[in-house]
């Protein structure tokens, strides 16, 4: 059974920095990409970043490009989110999600495993 815990959010002014961790386990993860979400209140999930555990590749939303960026340690089972430049509208609780395919997915019905998810607030 894969699971995936989330942690490393909290309180940060505007401008700061956060890095979230994901730790994975329950599988080998070879053929599969970890991504990370975001659901800011009243709002629906939204696509944040994705990674191929093979390849390191990454791909971005729009609304991330440039200010943050995914990472992950292979031999740890860890995937990262450093986000940078924080602004208060990207106040959320961040997921992190594994999908059982090499290619990208950017919605929520392409993953097949979540965490719970860990609060990300930014103040003004």
């Amino acid at each position: 059974q894969v699971q995936l815990v989330e942690s490393g959010g909290g309180l940060v002014q505007a401008g700061g920095s956060l890095r979230l961790s994901c730790a994975a386990s329950g599988r080998t993860f070879s053929s599969y990409t970890l991504g990370w979400f975001r659901q800011a209140p009243g709002k629906e999930r939204e696509f944040v970043a994705t990674v191929s555990w093979s390849s390191g590749r990454t791909y971005y939303g729009d609304s991330v490009k440039g200010r943050f960026t995914i990472s992950r340690d292979n031999a740890k089972n860890m995937v990262y989110l450093q986000l940078n430049s924080l602004k208060p509208e990207y106040t959320a609780i961040y997921y992190c999600a594994a999908r059982r395919r090499g290619s990208f997915g950017y919605t929520d019905p392409s993953y097949d495993y979540w965490g719970q998810g860990t609060q990300v607030t930014v103040s003004s």
